[in-house]
């Protein structure tokens, strides 16, 4: 049939896409390529926005794009590669969140199309032209995608809440009769 055919070339491409752009962003922070800062630079820029400890963070974080990036495009394990990209840009969106949506701005457009294209390709899955479909759906059971992106989820929420938390807990607080502080 010439539109399953279409479909399937169709996610082909979006899992190549997706997944190879969050591979290259992960790379960027484990290994330090393609203009990235690698775990030490990364891990210090996270510290400094509330996710502590940096460098563990760091390395969450890379794993979470790098490994869900690459399962994505290969199409091997799709519910799990699609649910931690997903969830990994979730995070990362909530540190651009501040700055409004669009990128142009700083804001958190670019996370937000693609952890919205990882979960669509964790719930549809493959397609006929990948791993997945060649291992016969084992690594990928209808029961999956719900169970992977509910737990990434919930732990991204957990990672924004910690963050927020440390954030916090970093700023002086005033006493109730200080008027901020001014010289009058």
């Amino acid at each position: 049939m010439a539109g399953t055919r279409g479909r399937d070339l169709g996610l082909l491409a979006l899992r190549v896409g997706v997944g190879g752009t969050l591979a290259a962003h992960g790379a960027q922070k484990l290994f330090g390529v393609l203009g990235g800062h690698g775990l030490e630079g990364t891990g210090a820029w996270m510290e400094s926005i509330g996710f502590r400890p940096g460098k563990v963070s760091a390395l969450l974080a890379g794993l979470g794009e790098f490994g869900g990036g690459t399962l994505m495009a290969l199409g091997l394990a799709t519910p799990l590669g699609g649910a931690a990209g997903a969830a990994t840009m979730v995070v990362a969106g909530s540190t651009h969140a501040s700055n409004g949506f669009w990128n142009t701005e700083g804001g958190f457009e670019l996370p937000a199309v693609l952890s919205t294209a990882a979960s669509a390709l964790a719930l549809t899955g493959a397609g006929k032209y990948s791993a997945d479909h060649l291992l016969g759906g084992r690594l990928a059971p209808s029961w999956l995608a719900p169970v992977a992106l509910a737990g990434s989820m919930t732990a991204a929420g957990a990672l924004i809440a910690h963050a927020a938390q440390q954030r916090a807990s970093d700023t002086p607080s005033t006493d109730e009769g200080d008027e901020g502080g001014a010289d009058s």
